[in-house]
């Protein structure tokens, strides 16, 4: 099997559809590693029945790669032994967060590889010194060595604006095989979608869902374009989120629910709307959007820290902590949504979770 691809089970799951959770990062309160939780967690996200897992992304903490830290390996490593200790019955795809100057980004691909990654999310963020043709670039380069999952990342949080010619040519370079729409704006994730229909690749390229604040809103999405004299239908078929990194269980029967209405074909009820809203507002405590998502990390291990899979919510930076009254609007939406949460699942399998 050429390392270099996806093998035709994993493609084929891709494109069909997949629940990828960000991993976070499990800390003592020394800020220090906690593998028996690290583990605990891809434990939980494989047991969930996620289809994947994101691994040294914005929720693994950018910092894991700070001089003295130096995470990223070790964190990868963990993550990708529980999947194979697992052995599980499905595909399963291992997806590297890898961002940074073209440099650092192919040691990153390089590294994943070796732990048998099955491709790059390839960030964009923090390089505002190189122009769109440096950056197109810099992908042919990670695109050779593994499978590159593309990342629009919103401004508010690091990412920058990307031009509708720019999406077009992205979606050109070969081994590009799915991209992850986080602009959180829907002008701009409506030039994702286009530029992939509009593209000779575009039966090569899953629509994935990064826009926290609109979940299911895009899950039900089929964009539908005329492409010269044809019309280009492309779904949104699936998730690589921040906010499935909790409540896992619960959105694996979400997205299994959404396929099932999609294969029916049949009207979409307005109660998806209001599903949608119960998500988005859930999100808004967890991430913190009121507080420009200052909190956002620290409210994710706050769900994970009253599950018992997190011991706090210390991240490596002291200054990310949970913002005033954030923990209040937590408590408020497991108050108001106790639906949406899977602490009961939790609950029956954390003591086999944390176990040695």
């Amino acid at each position: 099997m050429d390392a270099s691809r996806l093998s035709p089970d994993k493609a084929r799951a891709l494109a069909e559809g997949l629940v990828i959770p960000a991993h976070p990062l499990a800390l003592n309160a020394d800020r220090k590693l906690d593998e028996k939780r690290q583990r605990a967690l891809t434990r939980y996200y494989a047991a969930s029945g996620a289809g994947g897992l994101a691994v040294g992304v914005h929720s693994t903490q950018f910092e894991i790669r700070d001089p003295g830290v130096e995470l990223y390996e070790p964190v990868l490593r963990l993550a990708a032994e529980e999947i194979r200790k697992a052995e599980l019955e499905r595909p399963f795809l291992m997806i590297a967060g890898v961002c940074g100057p073209t440099e650092q980004a192919i040691q990153e691909a390089e590294t994943a590889l070796e732990l048998g990654y099955d491709a790059a999310l390839l960030s964009m963020g923090g390089l505002q010194d190189l122009g769109e043709d440096d950056l197109l670039a810099r992908t042919e380069d990670i695109a050779q060595r593994m499978p590159v999952i593309g990342f629009y990342l919103q401004p508010s949080v690091g990412g920058r604006s990307f031009s509708f010619p720019f999406w077009q040519r992205f979606a050109e370079i070969p081994n590009v095989v799915a991209i992850k729409m986080a602009p959180f704006n829907r002008y701009q994730t409506i030039d994702v979608a286009r530029a992939v229909c509009g593209s000779s690749r575009r039966d090569e390229i899953s629509l994935y869902t990064g826009n926290d604040d609109n979940i299911i809103n895009d899950l039900l999405t089929t964009y539908r374009f005329k492409v010269g004299e044809e019309i280009v239908e492309k779904p949104v078929i699936g998730g690589l989120l921040g906010h499935w990194a909790v409540w896992t269980h619960q959105a694996v029967q979400l997205l299994e629910e959404i396929k099932e209405l999609r294969a029916q074909g049949g009207p979409i009820s307005p109660e998806w709307l209001t599903r949608n809203i119960e998500v988005t507002d859930s999100n808004a405590a967890f991430f913190d959007p009121g507080n420009q998502f200052h909190g956002c990390i620290p409210g994710i291990h706050e769900v994970l820290r009253r599950q018992g899979l997190l011991e706090g919510t210390w991240c490596l930076n002291p200054a990310e902590q949970l913002s005033p009254g954030q923990m209040e609007e937590i408590d408020r939406v497991y108050r108001d949504y106790p639906h949406l949460n899977d602490d009961a699942f939790v609950r029956e399998h954390l003591a086999q979770w944390l176990a040695d």
